[in-house]
Parts: structure tokens; sequence; C-alpha cells
């Protein structure tokens, strides 16, 4: 099985999932999505695949955040990726693509369910 999650090493949820995907026996290619973020193509194709919307794929804690202002509800999803991918930490982690699909692992154990 091939397995790809987008990690973050400061982050305990993205930390725990990562080790749940090793427990399970699958080494994954890991991308530290700060330094090298998905492009905004695969970042919709993330968000659509795991049935969630654009605010919940964004991270919505931090100083940067409030800075520019994301928190405004009239902000629509272009805008919400606009600043994603202007400032890849904003996206919310880890998000786990495996063949049996991607997900939004926040709790860590939804990882479970792509294993």
């Amino acid at each position: 099985m091939s397995i790809m999650i987008y990690h973050n090493n400061a982050c305990g949820t993205s930390r725990k999932t990562l080790e749940a995907i090793r427990a399970s026996g699958v080494e994954p290619q890991i991308i530290d999505y700060v330094k090298q973020p998905p492009t905004r193509a695969e970042l919709e194709q993330m968000i659509a695949r795991a049935g969630i919307t654009v605010r919940q794929a964004m991270r919505n804690k931090g100083e940067l955040y409030e800075q520019l202002g994301l928190a405004d509800t009239s902000l629509n999803d272009s805008a919400l990726l606009d600043a994603m991918m202007a400032h890849p930490i904003l996206i919310e982690r880890p998000f786990v693509v495996s063949t049996k699909g991607v997900r939004l692992c926040r709790p860590s154990e939804l990882v479970q369910e792509i294993l």
C-alpha cells in the first residue's frame, strides 16, 4: 500500500498519525508540507477527496491566521486557498493520502479509516 503524509514534525497530532501509519507496517512517503507544499490543484483534490470544506482544511490557530483576517466568514474558498498557497503553515495537518482515500487526520485516529 502506498501512503503519503503531509507532515509537520512540530505538531503532536501529525507525529501521532505518522506513528500509527508506521505501526500498521507501512513506511509512508513523508512530505514536509511547509517546505514542499502541495500545488493548489493537489490541495483542492485532497480537500474534495477528504470530504471537507476549504475552511476545515485551514489551520485556524496562530498569529498569522489572525493577522490575515481569515476568520472573516465572508471570505470565499478561493481567498482561503490563496492564503494557504502563500503561507503553507495555514494548511491544517496532517493530510494523509492512501490508495483507500484521503483524510485530514484530526484526530489522529482517523488515519485508521484509510490504512
